[in-house]
């Protein structure tokens, strides 16, 4: 008489118990093999501990600015007059060749007008990376043809807002996540 398969109710042996166990080993040793490769990527502690600074703005008079080191690039933090608030309040948007904010304070997409550039509402403070957005260089404040900076390696030439203008550079000078935390403390980051 034979017996089928079928019929017979099938009982864990000893060899699927190895199997199972093998499989599960397995497991475990590729994910404690590929945990340390995968960790390896994460940012490190002094990379995380440059990710927010504060920089004391009290002593900078209008008309000035002051250049701090965030995430390995510089950020130009300036105290406008009245005159180069109203110098870049006077822009028409539809002139400039970029017409977006770059902004990260703002909604993305929101129109270059000061207003969306400047830190605050009276529009006092600019805050602003300091790279040229055409190949990286670092732009010159109080220079250029519209007051604001200007990128002497390619002739780029920014305004009172960090506007493109003239020149090669494709985009505004970018607005970096920032904030006042009481009077005379910016909060990078």
């Amino acid at each position: 008489m034979l017996v089928s398969h079928a019929d017979e109710s099938h009982e864990g042996t000893r060899r699927d118990f190895l199997y199972y166990a093998t499989g599960g080993a397995g497991v475990v040793a590729a994910g404690a093999a590929i945990w340390p490769l995968a960790d390896q990527m994460n940012p490190s502690a002094d990379v995380h501990a440059l990710s927010s600074i504060r920089v004391d703005v009290s002593g900078v008079e209008p008309g000035t600015q002051l250049t701090v080191k965030w995430l390995g690039r510089p950020v130009l933090i300036r105290r406008r007059t009245e005159e180069e608030i109203a110098a870049a309040r006077d822009v028409d948007v539809a002139s400039l060749p970029d017409p977006l904010a770059r902004n990260a304070n703002v909604i993305e997409g929101a129109e270059a007008i000061d207003a969306n550039r400047a830190l605050d509402e009276s529009g006092e403070w600019l805050v602003q990376m300091g790279v040229c957005t055409h190949l990286g260089c670092v732009p010159i404040g109080d220079a250029g043809d519209f007051g604001g900076w200007f990128c002497p390696c390619h002739g780029s030439h920014y305004d009172t807002a960090g506007r493109i203008r003239k020149g090669p550079a494709p985009e505004n000078l970018p607005v970096p996540p920032a904030r006042f935390e009481g009077d005379g403390t910016l909060v990078l980051g």
